[in-house]
């Protein structure tokens, strides 16, 4: 009888070690605020990870791709039936996520016998006025973060960290949609790189045969390997876009124009 207690414990660290394995190699996903609203970028093999959700409402998303999806349409029933019986001023990001589906999450966690998410969630929620955007950043396990100029996912606490940190240590006032897209892209790699560089990788290995010391590869040059043959993916919360909804996804021509000068067409 006195065992339960501990067995259900040790199941719930087990699982956290299995379900930060999962995350090891998946895509970081970066989201901050600009002059004109709010900006999310992640880099996928063909599989979407950001989504429109409300009006001023958008998900990035890491994980399986069924989990994700599965949270995707949770979310969109949740704000459309919320905007519906109540009014579209009552679709707030902290709403989704405190009463919504932070506790569903947390429930798939717990239940030992059952199967978790394999997901991790930041919604971007778009504010009526500069400095007013929120973000929310939800863990596989139903615990959640609140923010206000940035957000970011990746595979472990310590990399979605490092990440925030240089985000707000190149921050200035105002940031146009160019120096955003290029304070993202650079995030993204900065995150990929930290969850890969205690992965060896005998192909890219130095000819001593020892692992290539990632931190000495240029920026830039680690995200042209890291992204070939993949797809860029970029939205925006455009606060003077007209109409109710104020989602809009990056073509892949408007994504070209916005590449860094040092690096090069292939990756869109």
């Amino acid at each position: 009888m006195y065992e339960e207690p501990y067995k259900w414990v040790e199941a719930v660290a087990n699982r956290r070690q299995y379900l930060d394995d999962q995350f090891k190699q998946g895509s970081p996903v970066v989201a901050l605020a600009y002059d004109a609203g709010i900006l999310l970028l992640s880099v996928s093999k063909g599989t979407p990870k950001l989504y429109e959700i409300y009006d001023r409402l958008a998900l990035g998303g890491m994980g399986h791709p069924a989990d994700l999806e599965k949270l995707r349409v949770s979310l969109l029933e949740m704000a459309h039936v919320e905007g519906f019986n109540r009014s579209p001023s009552d679709v707030t990001g902290s709403r989704m996520v405190k009463y919504g589906i932070a506790p569903v999450i947390k429930q798939a966690f717990e239940e030992v016998f059952k199967a978790p998410f394999i997901v991790k969630l930041l919604l971007a929620e778009l504010g009526h006025k500069a400095g007013k955007d929120s973000f929310l950043v939800v863990n596989y396990d139903g615990t959640f973060e609140e923010g206000t100029s940035c957000a970011v996912l990746a595979a472990s606490k310590t990399v979605e960290q490092e990440m925030v940190a240089s985000i707000r240590e190149q921050m200035s006032g105002a940031r146009s949609l160019e120096q955003a897209f290029d304070l993202a892209l650079r995030t993204w790699a900065l995150g990929d790189r930290l969850q890969h560089k205690t992965v060896e990788e005998p192909s890219r290995g130095s000819s001593s045969g020892q692992p290539e010391d990632t931190e000495a590869v240029p920026l830039s040059a680690y995200l042209l390997d890291r992204v070939a043959e993949k797809t860029v993916e970029c939205a925006l919360l455009e606060r003077n876009l007209s109409g109710s909804s104020k989602y809009r996804a990056l073509a892949s021509n408007e994504i070209s124009r916005l590449l860094p000068k040092d690096l090069t067409p292939p990756i869109v």
